[in-house]
């Protein structure tokens, strides 16, 4: 009998069903050990930059003086790493992964994504983005696991072994920014229309078996190591009548022009740190932007360290939470310094905790109750994103699913909507597509990759 059944399962591999199933289960193999990785890689990541973070503003708070010498050492730190080791593992790093994806030819065996994702970025990365939350720098974890995340799985694309079926490079990227994305925020939804919205033009059906296999994969990973959490929490909302919707509004155009010039900023500080050839003229550029920092910690106090998590929790869950300027001008001025210095930094999280500080403000203005100024604080978050990333689907659904708070996805949609009008008002691309074409132009011989539009 055991012959017989040897027999048959030979037979049923040989068949054109047993020779589909073999290869199907031999693509899908590379991306499920790429996303359980990047969950692993994620959850580390994530519980050493919160205590990093804490034990940081512990410091700050019993001893503010000491930022002027935590944040100059942590800045050049992470910037010697950076420019030592792996200059692409600078910044951001969602422009990284989007260049990427630009670049990534399936028919070379060198093609030049590599320049943007590779082992040693992963390495550096880690290491210079976890000197500068040490030091207090102004920045987010998420951007920075994204590309590690976009990383392992072209790490995982390279080491296939000739015989393997064919599995494009470029998705596995695409697919790696949605992993990391799911897996930094707990957002798989985010996650996916994130991949759709600002890593690729192709459509969907391309490589949406990919993309939902391993967003589940790792988020489902992340979620056994972390538990069922939510970002932030459930906080409290109140229902809104129709003229609620013209303070949103008011809201949502500035914190949405906020975004777009806070990218700006960022962008302005780069262009004059690369104008600097001369590596110590560079240093001492790196290290102005720490003292800028410090002293903007000194002036507007501990909530403009970190990633900023402290004030979303202030907001939403406080019972008189007292939003101020200085709150907004502290998250603001950091977060573009912090970014703008040329070390290991982010402005996804920044972003969050900016416009949250510009909704609580308005809404202590208006004087609005609290569960109303939740939802304005919430619609901040969601303009401000929209305005630095230009991906308003994105933003809204990030938001809702950090949140858990349905009731409130026609505001936070209504939001992103206003901030996308205003930023591209002010400016038609967005602080990722131009941060992607200068470090696409700054590496020799790398062409952009043209998509068809589907």
């Amino acid at each position: 009998m055991g012959t017989g059944i040897r027999g048959w399962l030979a037979r049923f591999h040989r068949s054109s069903v047993g020779r589909h199933l073999n290869e199907l289960w031999m693509l899908a193999l590379p991306y499920q050990v790429a996303a359980v990785t990047t969950a692993l890689l994620a959850v580390g990541f994530t519980k050493l930059f919160v205590w990093l973070e804490d034990r940081n503003v512990e410091l700050i708070t019993a001893h503010p003086n000491w930022i002027f010498i935590t944040a100059p050492v942590s800045f050049l730190l992470s910037w010697w790493l950076v420019m030592r080791f792996s200059p692409m593992a600078g910044g951001s790093g969602v422009p990284q992964l989007i260049a990427a994806a630009e670049v990534a030819d399936d028919e070379e065996k060198r093609d030049g994504s590599w320049q943007f994702l590779n082992v040693r970025i992963i390495l550096v990365r880690f290491l210079a983005t976890m000197s500068m939350v040490a030091g207090g720098g102004a920045i987010g974890r998420e951007g920075p696991i994204l590309q590690v995340a976009g990383s392992v799985y072209r790490v995982v694309h390279r080491i296939l072994p000739p015989f393997w079926p064919k599995v494009s490079r470029r998705i596995m990227m695409v697919t790696g920014g949605a992993a990391g994305l799911s897996a930094a925020f707990n957002t798989p939804l985010g996650g996916i229309v994130f991949a759709m919205e600002e890593l690729t033009r192709t459509h969907i059906g391309k490589f949406r078996t990919a993309v939902l296999s391993s967003v589940i994969i790792s988020g489902m990973t992340a979620q056994w190591l972390l538990g069922p959490y939510l970002l932030l929490g459930y906080p409290k909302l109140e229902r809104v009548g129709p003229s609620f919707m013209y303070t949103l509004l008011a809201i949502s155009a500035v914190a949405g022009a906020m975004g777009v010039l806070s990218g700006k900023g960022v962008l302005l500080l780069d262009k004059v740190r690369r104008a600097i050839r001369n590596p110590a003229a560079q240093g001492a550029f790196v290290l102005l932007c720490a003292m800028v920092f410090a002293c903007v910690v000194r002036a507007f106090g501990p909530m403009s360290l970190g990633s900023g998590e402290a004030l979303l929790d202030k907001y939403l869950f406080s019972t008189a939470p007292e939003p101020s300027l200085g709150d907004v001008a502290g998250r603001l001025l950091g977060s573009i310094v912090s970014s703008g210095s040329g070390a290991a930094g982010m402005l996804f999280g920044p972003a969050l905790t900016s416009g949250a500080a510009i909704g609580g403000l308005f809404g202590h203005w208006f004087g609005v109750d609290r569960g109303q100024l939740n939802i304005l604080v919430l619609g901040g978050m969601c303009a401000f994103l929209t305005g630095i990333t230009r991906s308003p689907f994105t933003s809204a659904i990030i938001i809702l699913e950090m949140t858990d708070r349905h009731s409130a996805i026609l505001q936070l949609m209504y939001a992103a909507m206003i901030a996308s009008i205003i930023a591209h008002a002010i400016d038609d691309r967005s602080f990722y597509e131009r941060m992607k074409d200068r470090l696409i132009a700054s590496v020799p011989g790398l062409k952009k990759r043209v998509v068809p539009e589907p």
